[in-house]
């Protein structure tokens, strides 16, 4: 079982990574890894929600474009909760509108699709303050 304090520290450093597309998600987890981050992935948006206010992470990565729900709604979801409120969040998209889409709900950060590894691992290890709170 997992203590309080422990979930909390767990959630501190841990990205979490909401893609439809497991190949994607899984791929971003095992580079995120691999940085020395903990990680964890929700592949239906309809559940990230609920998993974030259980984990508490500290950054998210999020795919524009899911079913069901998608990230722009959920990046004004998040930004509309104040417990969300240090939460950095990066959207992914191979969309040609995505990053003012993104960045207009609230994103800290856009990626475009395909992305380079290594503006994966410098979001992952940047010397931000909101990110070292």
């Amino acid at each position: 079982m997992i203590t309080g304090a422990r979930k909390f520290l767990m959630g501190k450093n841990t990205v979490f990574i909401c893609d439809d597309d497991t190949g994607i998600s899984n791929m971003l987890g095992l580079i995120i890894e691999s940085a020395g981050r903990p990680v964890q992935i929700e592949n239906n948006s309809t559940f990230l929600y609920a998993r974030l206010q259980d984990t508490k992470p500290q950054i998210l990565i999020i795919d524009l474009w899911m079913p069901e729900l998608s990230g722009d709604k959920i990046i004004r979801m998040l930004r509309a909760d104040s417990s969300f409120s240090e939460l950095y969040i990066v959207c992914i998209s191979a969309s040609i509108n995505g990053e003012k889409i993104a960045l207009d709900a609230g994103a800290d950060r856009f990626i475009p699709k395909p992305f380079d590894i290594a503006d994966i691992l410098a979001i992952v290890s940047e010397e931000n303050p909101r990110l070292l709170a």
